[in-house]
């Protein structure tokens, strides 16, 4: 495990917004922390996974958030660079959106990508 100071430009990042909704998951589940990766899924190449998993894998970079902990899989990292995590209401609902820099497509639906 690499604990890596945050760099806007190429780190993942979480709104305040997001801070907050996560921070809220974990204070159920003491000791946990958030795992991003990715996986092959959907029309166009990958879906994000997110998790909350009781630590992170020896591979991981770890980035601290306030009080939330996010590891990010090494092997995902590539094409999650620079990518931002916010919480965004539509309309009654909260939805966890990701704003990724290296998205080329995305499918119709919204659910899978894929990168350059």
């Amino acid at each position: 495990m690499t604990v890596t100071t945050f760099d806007p430009v190429s780190s993942v990042s979480l709104t305040a917004s997001a801070q907050k909704y996560f921070a809220s998951k974990l204070t159920k589940q003491p000791g946990k922390l958030i795992r991003l990766s990715t996986k092959e899924s959907g029309c166009t190449g990958f879906s994000y996974v997110l998790d909350i998993v009781d630590a992170a894998s020896d591979e991981d970079t770890v980035l601290e958030f306030g009080s939330v902990t996010l590891a990010v899989d090494s092997q995902s990292t590539a094409m999650l660079k620079g990518t931002e995590i916010d919480l965004v209401r539509e309309g009654v609902n909260e939805v966890v959106k990701f704003k990724n820099p290296n998205v080329v497509a995305e499918c119709g639906c919204g659910e899978s990508f894929s990168v350059s």
